[in-house]
């Protein structure tokens, strides 16, 4: 029985020799703190994480059933002659930085995705252009602004049944012929729904059923108040009229701006993901900035002549040469625009560095180029440098290429977004005032004074709650483990080794786990004193729970503040 009871309340590890440990067996207390302590190279990180954490993983790992682990691979068995009582292991290292530029401190710690929810739920929509307040439209005030279209307009009425999902859709399709439609627009392109229509299914698509075709004149507006109730009974409030001339105009039962007629779509919380197209900036596609080629780096010396090599970007270099044609192409531009390429570049008229550096707006030039197939006359109209270089380093598939091309680029603010990631409509929701790139941008100590004043609504209050509690509590478990510095917008890639850790800290704190070995690596490491002394009350609460912690550390504070301290060494294992 005794037995029993030591092997529960024990990890017992028996015969370990991995890397560094020299048949080491030690039995380490369960549900305590513990730090593992020793000279650089006794094998601290060994026992830690290559034993522990490592078998605790392929155990995990031995649990699944085969179809799982097929996808997962073979993990090797430590060296190691028996662990017994070993808990589920989560390793908490300083390595696994997520490198991705999409991925920030809120996404990491999911507290973004609580924004999200709460914006979509509580947010008050704004107009993108005018900023006043938008509410819903009703059927009447749609046929009003349609029939303010010029008279003899054709249009058709659309319901948007499916809009960026994946699947073949057949049901849906099969139902809308059913129910005695004729047409429908699928991706853009209108089909017959009597023909057989087959959809990739990992593709997104967007289908609408075409319900009505009209032509905007006096006495429709009968039918055209009919038409427009059968597609929002068919597309949960939404419409979209096309005007056959290449428009789509939105409405929705929704919001829109009467004042400047613009629709927005119903608030998800997908339109308030950067990671998201019905969220993301169209232009930059959601990283807030853009790689632009910029025209100092291709031409870095204005002094030089095109002859004497001014363009030094790559695939323009050879224009020095007399037989290449990209020397045809110049050659037939100083013709045409009367210039000389043996000028300095800085000493050409505006007008003819614009047209060097933007093109000559689709008028062709006469080329004349002899090369290996013969020679003859070519109609060229130039695109400009920018646009030639830019089109190559969109076409080239070697990564090589592609670096070179980049070394000639420059990272910029995105103008569209400027830097702020979404759609302007989804920076038009506020709640409190702010839309939700301002709450992610302030420091974690503001956001926490910020959430502590939120003035809301009754309604609101009572919607948000529960999501704005999660948000509160998660908050403070990052001000906790010292990171009130940070703001969630920031990018992890910025972050330090041990910044990363105490984020990982914090979201395990969050998910409320129970009976679990944690492994830390010095979580101390870079921080002052003051903070230091939160982060060890908050690995006290993670114990507190019910875990176990194994902490790879060298801080006095934290082996005072520890259960149980394990020193290897003065040699290695």
């Amino acid at each position: 029985m005794a037995a029993d009871t030591t092997k529960k309340h024990f990890i017992r590890i028996r015969g370990a020799n991995v890397n560094n440990l020299k048949n080491l067996s030690v039995d380490i207390p369960r549900d305590k703190f513990v730090v593992f302590t020793g000279l650089s190279g006794s094998g601290k990180s060994s026992l830690a994480f290559d034993t522990i954490y490592a078998e605790g993983q392929r155990r995990y790992m031995e649990s699944l059933s085969s179809y799982a682990r097929q996808f997962l691979g073979q993990m090797e068995k430590p060296d190691v002659e028996s662990i017994e009582g070993l808990p589920p292991a989560i390793s908490i290292d300083q390595k696994s930085t997520n490198r991705n530029p999409r991925s920030t401190v809120g996404t990491v710690t999911e507290i973004y995705d609580y924004f999200r929810l709460l914006y979509a739920r509580v947010g008050i929509p704004h107009c993108p252009k005018c900023g006043r307040e938008i509410k819903k439209q009703t059927v009447d005030q749609m046929v009003d602004s349609i029939m303010s279209f010029p008279e003899r307009t054709k249009i058709q009425l659309l319901a948007p049944v499916v809009r960026g999902r994946k699947g073949t859709h057949a049901k849906l399709l099969e139902q809308a012929k059913r129910s005695g439609y004729v047409r429908v627009q699928i991706d853009g392109n209108l089909y017959e729904l009597s023909e057989e229509i087959s959809l990739d299914k990992n593709i997104k698509h967007n289908i609408e059923i075409v319900v009505d075709r009209l032509i905007v004149k006096p006495g429709i507006e009968k039918r055209l108040s009919d038409s427009i109730e059968t597609v929002l009974d068919l597309a949960e409030g939404l419409l979209m009229v096309d005007t056959m001339d290449g428009n789509i105009h939105n409405f929705s039962q929704s919001f829109s701006c009467p004042d400047c007629g613009i629709s927005v779509d119903e608030i998800e919380p997908r339109s308030f993901s950067f990671n998201n197209p019905f969220g993301a900036c169209p232009d930059c596609l959601g990283l807030g900035y853009k790689m632009e080629f910029d025209i100092d780096l291709m031409i870095p010396d204005k002094s030089l002549s095109i002859l004497d090599g001014a363009i030094v970007v790559t695939g323009w270099q050879s224009c020095t040469n007399e037989g290449s044609f990209s020397r045809a192409i110049l050659d037939a531009l100083a013709r045409e625009y009367d210039f000389s390429l043996a000028t300095p570049f800085e000493e050409y008229p505006e007008k003819i560095q614009d047209i060097l550096i933007n093109g000559t707006n689709g008028h062709s030039v006469k080329v004349y180029y002899k090369g290996q197939r013969g020679e003859g006359v070519y109609d060229v109209a130039f695109p400009g440098l920018i646009r030639n270089v830019e089109q190559r380093y969109k076409e080239t598939g070697s990564d090589t290429m592609k670096q070179e091309y980049e070394s000639f680029m420059r990272i910029t603010p995105c103008k569209t977004c400027k830097g702020q990631r979404l759609k302007k409509e989804s920076l038009a929701v506020t709640v409190a005032d702010k839309n939700i790139y301002e709450i992610t941008n302030l420091s974690i100590e503001k956001l926490k004074a910020f959430l502590a004043d939120m003035q809301l609504s009754e309604q609101q209050q009572l919607i948000g709650r529960q999501i704005l509690k999660e948000i509160r509590a998660r908050v403070s478990f990052l001000s906790d483990v010292g990171l009130d510095y940070l703001s969630l917008g920031r990018a992890t890639g910025t972050l330090s080794g041990g910044e990363a850790q105490r984020i990982r800290l914090a979201t395990q704190i969050g998910s409320g786990l129970v009976g679990v070995a944690y492994i830390l690596d010095e979580p101390s490491i870079g921080l002052h004193q003051r903070d230091n002394d939160r982060l060890l009350s908050s690995l006290m609460k993670l114990r507190d729970l019910g875990n176990s912690l194994i902490v790879v550390e060298h801080d006095e504070d934290t082996m005072r503040a520890a259960d149980c301290i394990v020193d290897i060494g003065p040699g290695a294992g």
